[in-house]
């Protein structure tokens, strides 16, 4: 079966401020996917009526789960999906809090609430198969936040069935090999599908806030996955146009195989 095509991606909210606005970062945000082309993106900070254009961007074969993280705080973690390939048959949406069922708490002391989108796909291509992807953004101001809420997301990964591959999506405000948060998500067993990748293309810290790409630099989005995914390729996406980026972070992008 053709591998699937999957990206993380903190699409930079949208916002009128120049330089760098969503009306400059949207032609170039819509050329970037429908070159990737992906199945399954988990995105972060996206506000609904820029989730809508990313979704009207990509076209009818496309749609997305999500939900605004507080009541007047409208970012999400949506999940898009290739409609063509995926069927979703559960999802859930829940708070990094000691109150996860509880929209928009935030009890660890983080700049904002955060939350985890989790989705189960039944893959069209793989005589209906199904796989889990949760996506997330973890708090970008505590440090114990983040601790507390890698601690949360590996209880809740422990209740999927082990037998369903698992992937995890997010811009986790944490580097690769070099922190807590890191060692506590592979501890559940996931393992870093940057460093399981039969081939990679260039390394490049993921957050580089529009200014010149730091080569081997802090990968703080991350694609994490159950030890049975073949992982074909994995790279950081520098796309641009005219020097526009489409978002202050680079998409990360792997082509995997789950069976």
């Amino acid at each position: 079966m053709p591998p699937l095509e999957v990206m993380t991606f903190n699409l930079r909210f949208a916002s009128r401020r120049k330089p760098h606005s969503w009306a400059d970062r949207r032609p170039v945000m819509s050329a970037l996917l429908h070159r990737a082309t992906p199945h399954v993106i988990g995105t972060q900070e996206g506000r609904p009526r820029q989730l809508r254009d990313i979704e009207a961007d990509l076209g009818p074969h496309y749609d997305w789960i999500g939900t605004s993280r507080a009541v007047g705080d409208d970012e999400a973690v949506a999940v898009f999906y290739d409609t063509r390939r995926l069927v979703p048959t559960a999802h859930e949406h829940f708070w990094l809090s000691d109150t996860p069922q509880v929209r928009g708490s935030n009890t660890w002391g983080g700049g904002h609430p955060r939350m985890v989108t989790w989705v189960r796909f039944r893959d069209l291509r793989a005589a209906g198969r199904e796989f889990v992807v949760l996506n997330t953004h973890l708090d970008n101001a505590s440090q114990y936040a983040r601790v507390r809420a890698a601690a949360l997301i590996a209880a809740r990964i422990a209740r999927f069935d082990p037998a369903l591959p698992l992937l995890l999506t997010g811009d986790f405000n944490a580097v690769a090999h070099d922190s807590a948060v890191y060692d506590a998500l592979l501890a559940t067993g996931l393992v870093d599908t940057w460093d399981t990748a039969r081939s990679r293309g260039g390394a490049y810290a993921t957050f580089h806030g529009y200014r010149p790409l730091i080569p081997g630099g802090d990968r703080i989005d991350w694609i994490l996955a159950t030890p049975g995914v073949t992982v074909h390729r994995e790279w950081t996406d520098t796309f641009t146009v005219d020097g526009q980026y489409p978002s202050d972070h680079l998409p990360v992008r792997a082509s995997l195989s789950l069976w």
